[in-house]
C-alpha cells in the first residue's frame, strides 16, 4: 500500500461517518422541538444537510488540489479574515447576546470558523520558512501579534471559546515546529493567564467560571446547564435510552443540538455510544498526526497538525465541558454540532489534510528547502567529511614526497 494511503482512507472514512452521525443526532435533538415551534420537524435537519453537501463537495476539491497553492494566499487571507471580524461587530446579528453572524440574505456565516484556518495557514507558512522561535520575543513577533489581534475581536463579540481553541491550535503547529518545551510552557502560562482575566471580567463568564466548581450549588442559575448535561450522562446507563428517546432535548436542556449535544448522545446511546464517538475522534487524532509527522515538505508538515490540532482540540475541550471536567466555552463538537460555518469549515480543513495524505509531502522544485528545525538539516554528509579528510591526507602525502634541498 502505498505510503500515506491508509492516513488518507481512515480519514476519510471518520470524516464522513461523523458528518452522517451529527446529521442522525441533529435531528433526534431538535425534532420534537422545531415539531412544536414551527410545525417542521425536519427543519434543522434540511439546514445541516445542505451545509453537509456543500462541505463535502469542497472537501472533494481540495483533496483533489495542492494544498501548496495555500501558502502565498495566507497573507491576504488572514487580512480578509480580520476585515470580516470587524464586520461582524459593525453589522454582524445578535443572537443570545452575542454577535457573530453575518447574513446574506438565506444564508449566515460565522467568521470566526474561517478564523481559526486563516491563523493557521499564515502561521504554518510563517514558521515553515524561518528557524523556530527560541524566546518569548521572537514568539511574539509577528505571530503572537496577531494572534492577539484576532482573539481581541473575538473576545469583543463575545467568542471566547473560539479564542481558546485558537491557542490550543497554535500549540500544536509550535510543538512540530521545534520550539524549545520551556517556551512553550512560558506561553502557554501567559494565555492561560488571559483567559482567566478575560473571564473574570465578564460577569457570565465569571458565573460559569465559578459554577463549574460545583454546579448544583446553583442548579437552577449558573449551573444549570452543566447540570442537565450530567443527568443525561448519567441517565443513559450503558446501552442508553434509544434513539429519539432523549427526554432532556424536550426544552430541558439549552442549545441541545449545539454545543450540548454531546449530552443528548450519552442519553439516548449510553456509555457504549460515547465511547465510540470518542474513539472515532482519538483514530482521527492518530491517523492525523501520522500524515504530519511523515511529511517531508515543512509547510505540509505544520498545516496538518494544525488541522489535527484544531478539530480533536476542540473535541476534546467541548467533551470535557459536557462531562463537566472543564468550564462550559460554547464549542461545538465537531462534524457533529449543528452549525453550517464549523461543519464547511471543518470539512474544508480535512480536504487540505487529506491533499497532504495523498501528496505525501513530495517537495517541488521551487519548494524543495530544508527544514531548519530538524537537527538533521544541520549535520554535514558524511561524505563530505570524508572527503575532506581525505583531500588532507594527500596534500600531506605529496609534502614528504618533496625531495629536500641539498
Amino acid at each position: 500500500m502505498k505510503k500515506g494511503h491508509f492516513e488518507q482512507q481512515l480519514l476519510l472514512l471518520i470524516t464522513l461517518a461523523l458528518v452522517a452521525f451529527g446529521l442522525v443526532m441533529v435531528y433526534s435533538a431538535t425534532s420534537a422541538p422545531a415539531a412544536l415551534g414551527n410545525g417542521d420537524p425536519s427543519y434543522y435537519l434540511r439546514k445541516q444537510g445542505l451545509y453537509a453537501v456543500l462541505g463535502v463537495v469542497l472537501l472533494l476539491l481540495l483533496r483533489r488540489n495542492g494544498y501548496r497553492a495555500l501558502r502565498p494566499m495566507a497573507p491576504a487571507l488572514l487580512v480578509v479574515t480580520i476585515g470580516l471580524l470587524l464586520a461582524v461587530l459593525a453589522v454582524g446579528t445578535t443572537v443570545n447576546g452575542a454577535t457573530r453572524w453575518l447574513q446574506f440574505g438565506p444564508a449566515v456565516f460565522q467568521p470566526s470558523e474561517l478564523a481559526k484556518l486563516a491563523l493557521l495557514i499564515f502561521a504554518a507558512a510563517y514558521l515553515a520558512r524561518r528557524p523556530a522561535p527560541t524566546t518569548l520575543g521572537e514568539l511574539i513577533k509577528p505571530l503572537g501579534l496577531l494572534t492577539g489581534v484576532v482573539c481581541a475581536l473575538l473576545l469583543a463579540e463575545p467568542d471566547l471559546g473560539t479564542a481558546i481553541t485558537i491557542v490550543v491550535m497554535l500549540g500544536g503547529v509550535l510543538v512540530v515546529s521545534g520550539v524549545p518545551s520551556r517556551l512553550l510552557v512560558t506561553a502557554g502560562g501567559l494565555c492561560a493567564g488571559l483567559v482567566l482575566v478575560a473571564a473574570w471580567f465578564e460577569p457570565y463568564r465569571r458565573a460559569r467560571l465559578l459554577s463549574f466548581l460545583n454546579p448544583w450549588d446553583d442548579a437552577q442559575g449558573a449551573g444549570y446547564q452543566s447540570v442537565q448535561a450530567m443527568i443525561g450522562l448519567g441517565s443513559g446507563g450503558i446501552f442508553g435510552e434509544g434513539l429519539g428517546q432523549s427526554v432532556l432535548k424536550n426544552f430541558y436542556l439549552p442549545e441541545a443540538h449545539t454545543d450540548m449535544i454531546f449530552a443528548i448522545i450519552g442519553e439516548e446511546l449510553g456509555l457504549v455510544g460515547a465511547t465510540a464517538l470518542i474513539a472515532a475522534y482519538a483514530a482521527f487524532g492518530y491517523a492525523g498526526f501520522r500524515v504530519a509527522l511523515g511529511c517531508r515538505d515543512p509547510f505540509g508538515k505544520r498545516l496538518a497538525a494544525g488541522i489535527t490540532t484544531l478539530i480533536c482540540g476542540q473535541a476534546l475541550i467541548n467533551l470535557a465541558a459536557v462531562m463537566g471536567a472543564a468550564p462550559l466555552t460554547g464549542i461545538t463538537l465537531p462534524f457533529v454540532s449543528y452549525g453550517g460555518s464549523s461543519l464547511v469549515v471543518g470539512l474544508v480543513s480535512v480536504g487540505i489534510l487529506l491533499n497532504i495524505a495523498g501528496d505525501d509531502g513530495r517537495a517541488t522544485r521551487s519548494s524543495r528547502v530544508p527544514d531548519r528545525n530538524r537537527r538533521n538539516s544541520r549535520a554535514r554528509p558524511s561524505g563530505a567529511r570524508r572527503g575532506r579528510g581525505a583531500s588532507r591526507s594527500r596534500r600531506r602525502r605529496d609534502v614528504r614526497r618533496v625531495p629536500r634541498a641539498v
